[in-house]
């Protein structure tokens, strides 16, 4: 006799966003285990790459990396690999040590010693390759001075979106999806429909997308949740002029996995169609959405362009 499976849909406020997981085909208790493991997966990313947590990983590392060496957990260690990539392929695009400019304009808490100091006193100090900091033997990590401070909100919820898809695969569910706040990861038989919605308003559906087995990232001007109107802009830093991005309204990107797309749409709305040759490096797509409101999608975009009425 087959056996009956189920499926399970839970959501929680983890990572600045409420993240949902859904699992399909297991029996009711295998799937409730396996999200729950998901969801600690998710929240061990949460605790280590907290800007805010006064222990996670991060915080550790803004405070003591510039005078020593500082030992972070591997999955720290790791996502600083990756944005040491990104940001070498991008040629410094990418830059997880615009912490400052994003506490200059609100969007990050700044700190006591940093309250009395003129923003301008704080440049990222870089090493030869323009790099922020130096990952080290023994998953230790070293700032190249004292003016870095780092966050990885850029790409950390990617990486923790794949790390719960991953728990929910090594427990045999069949069907998943882990979804934070947009940037979201799918596997299994059967495409889930995600819908994008328009960055100037987000009470307007942009397209739809079927979504299989492939990852989804979207970011843009933030909005008010309370009002929908645009409340300052993306949180998004250009490295070379220190301001918000304004190249573009808003960016959509699928790739393989979540950690890339999440740090290629900072990447986009920074660069916009300039950043091709990166979409193509990377095998991803882009949605991009222009300040005219006109919609366009890289020539890589897979199926057509559903956009809403």
């Amino acid at each position: 006799m087959e056996q009956t499976t189920d499926s399970v849909r839970r959501a929680r406020p983890l990572l600045g966003t409420f993240v949902e997981i859904s699992a399909k085909g297991k029996a009711l208790p295998e799937l409730e285990a396996a999200v729950e493991e998901a969801f600690a997966a998710i929240a061990k990313v949460h605790r280590l790459m907290s800007f805010q947590e006064h222990d996670s990983d991060i915080s550790r590392l803004n405070r003591e990396a510039y005078a020593h060496r500082v030992k972070v957990d591997p999955w720290t260690y790791r996502v600083l690999e990756f944005s040491l990539d990104f940001h070498r392929q991008s040629e410094g695009l990418f830059d997880i040590a615009v912490a400052p400019a994003l506490q200059q304009i609100g969007l990050l808490p700044d700190t006591p010693a940093a309250m009395s100091i003129p923003f301008s006193a704080y440049p990222a100090n870089k090493g030869k390759k323009g790099e922020p900091l130096a990952l080290l033997e023994g998953g230790t990590v070293r700032f190249h001075g004292s003016g870095t401070r780092i966050d990885l909100s850029g790409i950390a919820k990617g990486f923790a979106v794949d790390r719960a898809a991953e728990v929910l695969k090594y427990h045999g569910v069949l069907t998943g999806l882990v979804n934070a706040g947009g940037d979201l990861a799918a596997f299994g038989k059967t495409p889930y429909t995600i819908h994008i919605r328009d960055p100037r308003n987000p009470q307007h559906l942009l397209c739809e997308l079927a979504v299989c087995n492939e990852a989804l990232a979207s970011t843009g001007t933030r909005f008010d949740p309370l009002n929908s109107c645009p409340v300052g802009g993306p949180a998004i830093i250009d490295p070379a002029t220190r301001q918000q991005a304004r190249t573009v309204e808003g960016v959509t990107v699928r790739a393989s996995s979540c950690v890339v797309a999440d740090a290629l749409t900072k990447i986009v709305m920074i660069a916009g169609w300039d950043s091709t040759k990166l979409l193509d490096h990377y095998g991803a797509s882009a949605l991009i959405v222009s300040s005219d409101g006109s919609v366009h999608s890289s020539a890589n975009w897979k199926g057509a362009l559903e956009l809403a009425a």
